[in-house]
């Protein structure tokens, strides 16, 4: 079968096709019939031409073209003509309607966005929205670190206003807590009751000099507590288990339970007069009878 099918030719990374006619099962780079146009579209200058009679030709004997050639023919308005011929449209007819049909596909071609233009649109735009997102969120940053910063210097003027206050009620607390020491420490006047309507002129004076009396005493007392606190207390020294007992003469001059105990752990020839005759304790009585028993 006869195709008229494209030859690469040019460089690595520029090549050039032709347009030629060729047995279909010859190579790419094999054995041709003809050469029947060319087409650069990497090149600057981007010519396509064609030889028109002898493609038709090769068209009106059966030859087929492959797909990319169908397009770069339909591209160059080749076969619209053949079309309007095949219709028996006069030259000039078809010389107007190929003129109306380029001034169509260029104001189509305006106004067409390739695919390369729309990719860079949407880059574009994605940039600009990414951009966006991130201004947005560095402003937000930004004032919640002003709002943060001015929380913390709300709070540090509260906490020196707080401590300003403290430090200035700190005097009026001694003050009251002295007053109600005083009240409580001045003992109440029973018979000679100064009141506001018998106070002499002076009497104001009195109660300042009292109160301050009152002052120095309470203050000197707080100081004692404070000194015997703050000193160590001796403790008593232990007696010795050597010290001699005092003689016991009468079991009058012990406790039941000594005169006892005493009664027991003296033999019988040491307790001569221990027992009083006016003795009236029976416990006592019964421990002195049990030892003379014994």
């Amino acid at each position: 079968m006869i195709k008229i099918r494209l030859q690469r030719k040019g460089r690595i990374r520029r090549p050039i096709y032709h347009i030629v006619v060729a047995d279909s099962r010859s190579p790419r780079d094999g054995r041709i019939i003809e050469q029947v146009g060319r087409y650069d579209g990497v090149t600057e200058k981007k010519e396509t031409t064609i030889n028109e009679e002898r493609i038709s030709y090769w068209l009106d004997n059966g030859a087929k073209p492959t797909d990319a050639v169908e397009k770069i023919l339909r591209h160059e308005g080749f076969l619209y003509k053949r079309h309007l011929q095949m219709w028996g449209k006069s030259e000039e007819e078809i010389t107007a309607a190929l003129e109306e049909w380029k001034v169509a596909r260029e104001a189509k071609a305006k106004t067409e966005v390739t695919r390369k233009e729309q990719v860079r649109a949407t880059l574009i735009a994605e940039e600009k929205e990414v951009k966006k997102q991130i201004e947005q969120k560095a402003s937000t940053a930004a004032a919640e670190m002003a709002q943060e910063a001015e929380k913390a210097a709300e709070t540090k003027v509260a906490e020196a206003t707080e401590n300003e206050v403290s430090e200035e009620s700190a005097p009026e607390v001694e003050v009251e807590a002295t007053a109600e020491v005083i009240t409580k420490k001045t003992p109440p006047e029973e018979d000679g009751v100064v009141t506001e309507e018998t106070a002499s002129p002076n009497a104001e004076a009195e109660t300042e000099e009292k109160a301050e009396e009152s002052t120095e005493l309470v203050s000197e007392e707080v100081e004692s507590t404070t000194a015997e606190e703050a000193t160590p207390t001796k403790q008593p020294e232990e007696t010795s288990s050597e010290t001699e007992e005092p003689s016991v003469k009468s079991s009058a001059d012990m406790t039941a339970k000594g005169a006892i105990n005493h009664i027991a752990a003296t033999p019988l020839e040491d307790l001569e007069g221990f027992v009083a005759d006016g003795e009236t304790r029976k416990t006592v009585l019964a421990a002195w009878e049990a030892k003379k028993e014994a």
